[in-house]
């Protein structure tokens, strides 16, 4: 994939360190486009909103928090309808295209796309992708009305189906190109973003009239900028059932352990807030904080302390957590080979770590266990979204269809600070967000479950240190950039 991704991020400065990321638009590369009032003037609905076209100065900062001497920061353009669109409704056909795993809310996504099209711009021509970036050029397409995904938010997964990999660029765009498909909206992880930042880069290239767009979907939350994933509220509202499962079958055996492995496979997010809202769990495993297991302090002798005290325990681990401890363990550990998306394939962490539990406890005839193992992640993945995500997918697409409509591309559709924004592909794609381990979130986890950190005080002392250098790295990329 193309690296010069950053180069076509618009920044502008202002006053007291005020910074814009801007994000594309179609007048940046095809002159003379002519605009059109937006059809919401007329609509009903809204007839009754003051001030409800954005305008075209504002701005949300990406850090709300800031000294009073300190620069004002970085911005994102304020999502919203404009007073002129660069479309008229006869002239879109919109593709819609969803990509790599299953997650809540990708069906409520499709549905207010299509919706938001229809009953707020005239839209009548969408169409769904099937089964991601391939379906492009391998597959049929489904038209999309009001009337087909009338009920799809009651249900899981996708009525498009999805894909991992696939992302053949001149494929796409020639497509794209062929089918006279002018509005592309795609919703996918990290992974899919950067193809859609690719595809968009061709787009551009072409010189076509045709707005690439993003809605970001991971269930891990680890998208960075955001203020959260969709899918994520009913991600950590579902694993709450198997915790409780796990605690129930625990409580009810002498010395029983409930072992619960959650998604998150480079972040910790969904297994943090699910134990923090629980309160049953007694310790929490996620790939940004290590732990051992033999020897003082251990993860061990804190699971036999745990059992003398109260008599039972509940472990929940993220399925990413401990896996240099399982590629130490095996000499094919399959760590180094990758899915179609790019990531790495992991080993399952609960069936090692609840392996280790019962070895270790059988050595000690006087201490014997019953230990019950609960893997509830396609449960997770395939159920509809709850009424906060429900709500928060609508906003998201909502927002996305107004930006194209306005006619800026290259962008993803996101929440900043509580705000519907329009941020550039690159910031998306550039790192992950990850559990900051010397943040208060995670005291406030290790304060619930009394767990151990696992962290002798020099790794403490290394660990800030690493994330003090990573800052320090990325504001002074930012101020190159700049």
């Amino acid at each position: 994939m193309d690296n010069n991704i950053s180069c076509e991020m618009k920044v502008e400065t202002g006053d007291a360190g005020y910074v814009l990321e801007d994000v594309p638009h179609l007048s940046d590369y095809i002159p003379d486009l002519p605009t059109y009032p937006n059809p919401l003037r007329s609509n009903p609905a809204y007839s009754v909103v003051k001030q409800y076209f954005v305008d075209a100065d504002d701005t949300v900062p990406q850090k709300v928090v800031v000294h009073k001497d300190g620069p004002r920061g970085i911005h994102f353009r304020r999502a919203g309808p404009r007073q002129r669109v660069y479309f008229t409704p006869d002239e879109v056909h919109a593709a819609i295209v969803t990509c790599g795993g299953l997650c809540p809310g990708l069906n409520t996504v499709i549905r207010e796309i299509v919706c938001a099209l229809y009953h707020m711009y005239g839209v009548t021509k969408v169409l769904g992708i099937d089964g991601g970036y391939r379906g492009f050029y391998s597959k049929n397409t489904i038209t999309l009305t009001p009337k087909v995904v009338n009920d799809i938010h009651k249900r899981g997964g996708t009525i498009i189906g999805t894909s991992r990999g696939g992302h053949d660029k001149p494929k796409i765009v020639d497509s794209i190109q062929d089918r006279g498909i002018n509005q592309v909206y795609i919703i996918g992880g990290d992974g899919t973003q950067k193809g859609a930042a690719v595809i968009y880069q061709e787009v551009r290239r072409r010189g076509l009239k045709a707005v690439v767009a993003g809605i970001p979907k991971t269930i891990d939350n680890d998208i960075p900028v955001i203020d959260k994933s969709f899918g994520f509220d009913t991600a950590v509202e579902e694993a709450q059932r198997a915790i409780n499962a796990a605690h129930v079958e625990a409580e009810s055996a002498e010395n029983g352990i409930g072992v619960v492995k959650l998604m998150g496979r480079y972040s910790g997010f969904i297994a943090m807030y699910a134990t923090l809202a629980s309160r049953d769990v007694d310790l929490c495993l996620i790939p940004e904080s290590p732990f051992y297991l033999e020897g003082e302090g251990g993860l061990l002798e804190y699971v036999e302390k745990r059992l003398k005290d109260n008599g039972h325990m509940v472990i929940v681990v993220a399925e990413g957590a401990g896996q240099e401890l399982l590629a130490a363990e095996s000499l094919n550990s399959p760590t180094a080979q990758q899915d179609a998306s790019g990531n790495k394939l992991l080993q399952d962490v609960g069936l090692w770590i609840s392996d280790k539990i019962k070895r270790h406890f059988a050595r000690q005839t006087s201490m014997p266990i019953t230990l019950k193992y609960i893997d509830p992640t396609y449960m997770v993945r395939a159920v509809p979204s709850n009424a906060s995500d429900n709500v928060y997918c609508t906003l998201l697409a909502q927002s996305c269809v107004h930006g194209v409509m306005a006619g800026y591309t290259g962008f993803t559709s996101g929440l900043v600070n509580g705000r519907q924004t329009y941020i550039p592909f690159n910031r998306i794609t550039e790192k992950q967000n990850n559990v900051v381990i010397t943040d208060r979130m995670w005291a406030r986890l290790l304060s619930s479950t009394n767990q151990p950190s696992f962290l002798r005080p020099k790794e403490i002392i290394e660990v800030r240190k690493q994330e003090e250098l990573q800052t320090d790295e990325e504001n002074s990329a930012k101020t190159n950039d700049i």
